[in-house]
């Protein structure tokens, strides 16, 4: 239930959620898009946990730069569904066990949906970060360019 899912959220974080577009695009995604997500290295998360009880979430903004050129900005309250409203959905068919992370979604900003695709390039550095708790930033190191 929402009115509980605070019991139950440790704290957050910044994530980066990587999509492999050769992997998430037929005729090798299957028809999905998960596959193309779950690949070691994938969804870097840091540099801190800020304890949930400390954090107001209404109002975090969210930044994320490749290079040094901002792609993303937006306010945390903004988003579709707030953690308690995604807490509560996913505990309805899934066991969400301790130590459980919980990526929210990507906001407007992501290349696949601009008019000209900015694809991430081998040791693009990107950077993630969310007032209040910090920034995460990684380097893309492509060791098959092809299957980027």
């Amino acid at each position: 239930m929402e009115s509980e899912a605070d019991d139950y959220i440790l704290g957050y974080t910044a994530g980066n959620d990587l999509s492999s577009r050769y992997w998430q695009r037929p005729p090798h995604s299957g028809g999905q898009y998960c596959y193309a997500k779950g690949f070691d290295g994938f969804a870097p998360i840091g540099p801190t946990i800020k304890a949930a009880h400390m954090t107001d979430t209404s109002s975090l903004r969210l930044t994320t730069t490749v290079n040094g050129e901002q792609r993303q900005n937006t306010l945390t309250g903004d988003m579709i569904f707030n953690p308690r409203q995604i807490v509560a959905h996913l505990s309805r068919g899934v066991t969400l066990a301790a130590g459980t992370i919980i990526m929210t979604g990507t906001p407007d900003g992501i290349a696949g949906r601009m008019q000209n695709p900015l694809w991430l390039k081998h040791n693009d550095v990107v950077r993630v970060s969310i007032s209040g708790i910090g920034s995460l930033e990684n380097r893309m190191v492509f060791c098959n360019p092809k299957l980027a």
